[in-house]
């Protein structure tokens, strides 16, 4: 570390034997980073992280005074060059092979898909939760283990520019992109503008690299194009349309699961996924494409496929416990944008339901999505009454425009937050109903998902049968 950062030791700094940014989840040995970010300064929390077992924290030279000089401090110009430097040099040192994860849509289910059926072949290091973004990239790069045999690593953005400089810390062997859809909008001209965005992650491939794109999302020829332009050496196709590398040749959706029949780089494979969803097929479509090229075994990774849940707030069901029996609760409440909210009520339209039981959706405000916000919430409309959800609660001032937009049958309640629309909810569920709770995290859904689940509490998370 003091070689990769060019730090000043002070005190008696012990081994590091992890990193962390945060005092509160650090663990006993680690190195405490003490970053200054938007809303809080790092600095304020070095004591309580040796207090808590740091083995040394890493502190701004201009503020290395305010701290006990036996302290043990690795000391540096700036917190976040030198986690980078550290994550650059971690790289260095690594034999792994590693792809890189971005799209507007999936990210994360992505990643950890690929997590998932890496580690049946061998030690796989990737990105904790979401972790995608300046600070999040780096510190999972200077993570990656020596010894680790594949790395995957979640880059996101929310403006141009933002992807080039984290993809080029990471340096992948494939750059895998699951879709370009409305997202982030207010940032942005256009759709097109968000697809050259997204194709920044083309800047960072090694030599040799392998570009991964869905060739059924409208703007796969402009990425298509853009890999080209950059140089990539190989692309990569998947998707339903025909002449793609890796093709959904069937596919067979259940409540609980999916089962698909595809050809992956001429390898016959049928495999499940735990999850239901087209949306989710598509997305494993591309990971088996990046597990064949890093040279790990498709078998081992269709059977691993089969066993992944869903991570937290991406289509985890819980059981609400009431009187008179049990409903379902969807929690998709991390994040939201019209793609993944009309992929969510495809997916309930699917769900089983008990005797009498109803399918609810649960909405609140998508954000950042620009000058036609009021629109895009309202078109949900459409996607409401072809998937028979029998009855919609909205929370958020954006989500007005879809409660104009419904049929007065569907309409549940409306209510300016989640805290406010939460007794509305409670108080409508019954035995047999199916409910789904999402919006963009700014809209506070999944403090919603929490409540619920309080207070119709039951000690199992249930995965439907399928």
């Amino acid at each position: 570390m003091i070689s990769a950062m060019g730090a000043q030791m002070r005190g008696a700094p012990g081994p590091a034997r992890g990193i962390s940014i945060d005092s509160r989840t650090l663990e006993a040995g680690d190195a405490f980073f003490a970053i200054t970010g938007e809303t809080s300064d790092g600095h304020d929390h070095v004591e309580k992280a040796l207090a808590a077992g740091a083995a040394l924290a890493v502190v701004a030279r201009d503020k290395a005074g305010r701290f006990a000089a036996d302290a043990p401090l690795l000391i540096v110009e700036d917190v976040l060059a030198a986690l980078n430097d550290l994550a650059r040099a971690a790289r260095a040192r690594s034999s792994a092979r590693i792809i890189a994860v971005t799209g507007s849509v999936g990210k994360t289910t992505t990643k950890e898909a690929l997590r998932c059926a890496l580690e049946a072949e061998g030690e796989t290091h990737a990105s904790a939760a979401s972790y995608n973004n300046h600070w999040g990239v780096p510190l999972s790069l200077a993570r990656l283990p020596r010894s680790a045999r594949f790395a995957v690593f979640e880059i996101g953005m929310n403006h141009p520019g933002e992807i080039t400089p984290l993809v080029q810390l990471v340096r992948p062997h494939v750059a895998l992109i699951t879709t370009v859809e409305a997202a982030h909008m207010e940032h942005f001209s256009g759709i097109e503008a968000i697809a050259d965005a997204k194709a920044e992650i083309f800047d960072g491939l090694e030599a040799g690299g392998t570009a991964v794109l869905n060739a059924d999302n409208p703007q796969f020829a402009r990425l298509h194009a853009a890999a080209q332009a950059k140089g990539v050496a190989r692309i990569v196709t998947f998707g339903a349309a025909e002449g793609t590398d890796v093709h959904l040749k069937n596919l067979t959706l259940q409540p609980g699961c999916s089962v698909a029949v595809a050809d992956v780089l001429g390898t016959p494979l049928t495999f499940k996924a735990a999850m239901p969803g087209r949306h989710i097929v598509e997305n494993l479509l591309g990971v088996l494409a990046a597990v064949e090229l890093v040279g790990a075994d498709l078998a081992l990774a269709a059977i691993a496929l089969g066993r992944m849940r869903p991570p937290a707030g991406r289509g985890v069901p819980v059981v609400l416990a009431l009187g008179s029996g049990e409903a379902t609760l969807i929690d998709e409440s991390y994040n939201a944008n019209p793609a993944s909210m009309r992929a969510a009520l495809s997916v309930l339209g699917q769900m089983e339901t008990g005797p009498r039981g109803r399918r609810i959706a649960v909405l609140g405000d998508m954000l950042e999505l620009g000058p036609d916000s009021a629109s895009l919430h309202a078109a949900l409309a459409e996607g409401i009454l072809a998937h028979r959800i029998d009855l919609v609660f909205c929370s958020g001032p954006l989500m007005h425009a879809l409660w104009e937009a419904l049929p007065p049958e569907r309409r549940g309640g409306y209510a300016d937050d989640a805290h406010h629309l939460e007794p509305m909810v409670a108080s409508a569920i019954r035995a047999g109903d199916t409910l789904m709770v999402k919006g963009s995290n700014g809209s506070r859904m999944g403090v919603l998902v929490k409540t619920l689940s309080d207070r119709f509490r039951d000690s199992a998370t249930a995965f439907p049968k399928g």
